[in-house]
């Protein structure tokens, strides 16, 4: 933590982020986040590569059961992500702190998935991983967000995403190969995970400085600055009375809840596909792959142009990604077009929704603003997992890809009357 925090002291004071200088279009702090968020991904994928078909074959689970797990995966983290942001701000900018609790909270979570083996036990340790996933995912933001100048924050974002999407794709591999090389394998994927998570912990404590600067200069460090109340829970909540946060966070909800999980999306394309249940942990690697591609591109096309209309078209592709599984057409070639179609959709939602509501909300809020339309997502997600499920369990698994694509465009619709007019976010 000193050797990150000297390190962030001099970067204040050195001369590309003087006073005639512009800043990096990507700063130091971007980078060293967006190395941590890798190793963490590579942790977590790992994990999220397995869990369908561990808790289906290998626990017996009904979807339904999956659905209920999937559901605490996206909507536990959710109710703590306001608080995560609101402490962050409230502490005097302790942004780094609280996501450093949320990453160690995950950390400590993945070795005791070796000893849950019963649906109470892994929702509860789900539960805690996911805890740990709300408390840092707003301070995180927050970082990128004021360490980089507004006219760059989607490319910031963009190069973020694409190192933790380098995560997201080597997650994946590393669990195939433990599966291939073990004979427990499960257990050792686990094990394997834990340890990723450790040493993302350690990389954050070292070289992430405890303050942003370079971009926030005009924004003086608590040290320099003459001391300002705090912000309150009252004041993180009034900041849905700005209009452009709240029309982003009411949009980001009603197509949150149209947004059918990654991990049932991969199940109806192994069945559809007839792939071989060895080969299901390398579906989210064509995800992750066209994720990584587009990431920067997409995000620096974010400052050039409308973010909100970008990330309404993101929405279409996964559209079109759902009429495609729904479609005759199947086998390879469609899943690989369903794939591109998916990671598409990530490229131009993921990082771009983050750069939009860094633009619609002051520096001192940042981390409640990042929280506020953070939460408003996860948990309309959380209810599609619960929807999707039941609606799986009782119709079947095309028909409820049916149901949920025919509101996703009611809900595009929706979400374009929502943002029509209003003032851009990009700022």
């Amino acid at each position: 933590m000193y050797l990150a925090d000297s390190r962030g002291a001099a970067a204040a004071t050195a001369p590309d982020s003087g006073p005639g200088r512009r800043p990096a279009a990507v700063p130091a702090t971007v980078l060293a986040l967006g190395a941590v968020s890798l190793i963490t991904d590579v942790s977590s994928e790992m994990v999220t590569a397995v869990l369908p078909l561990y808790v289906i074959t290998g626990l017996g689970l009904s979807p339904l059961g999956f659905g209920l797990l999937d559901g605490i995966n996206n909507g536990v983290g959710a109710l703590v992500r306001l608080a995560g942001g609101h402490l962050a701000d409230r502490g005097g900018r302790r942004h780094k702190a609280v996501a450093g609790l949320g990453y160690g909270l995950s950390a400590l979570c993945k070795p005791l998935l070796l000893l849950a083996h019963t649906l109470p036990a892994i929702s509860a340790v789900l539960a805690a991983d996911r805890t740990g996933k709300g408390l840092r995912t707003a301070p995180r933001d927050a970082m990128i967000s004021l360490a980089t100048a507004p006219e760059h924050r989607g490319r910031a974002f963009g190069v973020h995403r694409a190192m933790d999407t380098t995560g997201a794709l080597l997650g994946p591999l590393a669990a195939f190969a433990v599966l291939r090389a073990t004979v427990d394998g499960y257990d050792a994927v686990f094990a394997v995970s834990g340890c990723a998570a450790a040493l993302g912990v350690l990389v954050l404590v070292l070289f992430v400085p405890r303050h942003a600067t370079g971009a926030t200069a005009a924004i003086p460090a608590p040290s320099a600055r003459r001391p300002e109340p705090r912000p309150t829970l009252r004041d993180a909540l009034g900041l849905l009375r700005r209009p452009r946060l709240r029309r982003l966070t009411v949009c980001a909800t009603l197509l949150g809840l149209t947004t059918v999980s990654d991990s049932f999306l991969y199940l109806l394309l192994q069945r559809d596909g007839d792939l071989p249940a060895h080969l299901f942990p390398l579906l989210p690697l064509g995800t992750a792959a066209v994720f990584l591609t587009l990431a920067v591109p997409v995000g620096v096309l974010a400052d050039r142009v409308s973010r909100r209309r970008l990330f309404l078209a993101g929405h279409g592709l996964l559209l079109a990604g759902y009429g495609l599984v729904l479609s005759p057409w199947h086998g390879v070639p469609a899943v690989i077009a369903v794939l591109v179609l998916h990671g598409a959709f990530y490229a131009a939602t993921d990082g771009v929704l983050a750069a939009a509501t860094a633009g619609a909300v002051p520096p001192q809020h940042q981390g409640a603003g990042q929280a506020l339309v953070g939460t408003g997502q996860a948990l309309a997600r959380f209810a599609c997992s619960l929807a999707f499920g039941a609606a799986w369990n009782l119709w079947g698994p095309r028909t409820a890809l049916a149901l949920t694509t025919t509101a996703l465009a009611v809900g595009a619709v929706a979400a374009a009357f929502v943002l029509r007019g209003a003032d851009e976010v990009t700022a």
